[in-house]
């Protein structure tokens, strides 16, 4: 999966990166695994904006994933490699011996024809292989990490992230994420050996403001340079820095202000915050 750099023809090209998309295998996705995704531009359904900078975009279809992995003790063939216009990793699609067929997070170096499995007992020890976090040796990496049992997959799937498995211990185990945070989690939780697939992601460069916009990324503007009327940093003569400490258009203030929800019964797991 590696980047290729434009020949700089243009002022946008002259930076700009890609993938070389050589591991994908079709640009068809299997259609009964999509549905439609209608965009929302950032507004709620009042029709306010409730999350600024969004909007436009290319049209896109969902690809449904599988981060259950439930499909105990029946293997699957991987198909197809393939794109996902959702995310930033690459997606599976794998076909099991009854039939049925799945997307899932395609790990890091899996290719068609491979097979994986997903067990509630030991699996091989392969990517792409999913079982519960008892089962896991520990050192491992594991990705697309359960947080309750039977929820499905909801840590660690970002394009070549992966959690180290340190230690278990008390219906216990403890995982250091890729953020640095390290927590523990159920060991009944289900967890998919291997790191997640198109670690070069984190090497494109956009290049030009109209890719963005392409992503459906509108343009930002500071609020040191708005208006009093549009923001609480905005307005004064000349260059004016503010005045106060920097906030929110709705006054939160933007640094180093708690804002997680006293109730999160989950932060009584994380044993380390995450790296600063």
């Amino acid at each position: 999966m590696p980047v290729r750099t434009l020949k700089p023809t243009t002022p946008g090209q002259r930076f700009m990166s890609v993938s070389t998309f050589e591991e994908i295998t079709t640009d068809q996705p299997e259609k009964s695994l999509t549905r439609a995704l209608t965009k929302t531009g950032g507004r709620n359904n009042k029709g306010r904006i409730t999350s600024r900078h969004r909007g436009g975009g290319h049209k896109r279809r969902y690809r449904i994933i599988d981060f259950k992995r439930d499909k105990y003790d029946i293997p699957g063939i991987v198909k197809t490699i393939e794109y996902d216009p959702n995310r930033s990793c690459r997606i599976a699609l794998v076909q099991y011996a009854d039939g049925e067929k799945r997307y899932i997070l395609a790990p890091d170096g899996i290719k068609v024809t491979d097979e994986v499995i997903s067990s509630r007992s030991r699996t091989p020890l392969r990517p792409g292989n999913a079982m519960p976090l008892s089962e896991v040796p520990t050192g491992m990496n594991v990705h697309n990490i359960e947080l309750k049992p039977g929820k499905g997959g909801q840590m660690a799937r970002a394009a070549g992230a992966s959690a180290r498995l340190m230690a278990s211990d008390g219906g216990m185990v403890t995982l250091k994420l890729p953020s640095g945070e390290v927590r523990l989690v159920q060991e009944s939780c289900l967890a998919v050996l291997g790191e997640v697939g198109n670690k070069s992601h984190e090497k494109i460069k956009i290049g030009k403001a109209g890719r963005s916009r392409w992503l459906g990324r509108r343009p930002k503007v500071r609020g040191v340079a708005m208006n009093p009327v549009d923001h609480p940093m905005g307005g004064g003569e000349g260059k004016s820095s503010g005045g106060r400490h920097p906030v929110s258009p709705t006054g939160v203030p933007s640094k180093g202000y708690k804002t997680r929800k006293k109730k999160n019964q989950s932060d009584r797991y994380i044993v380390s915050r995450r790296t600063k």
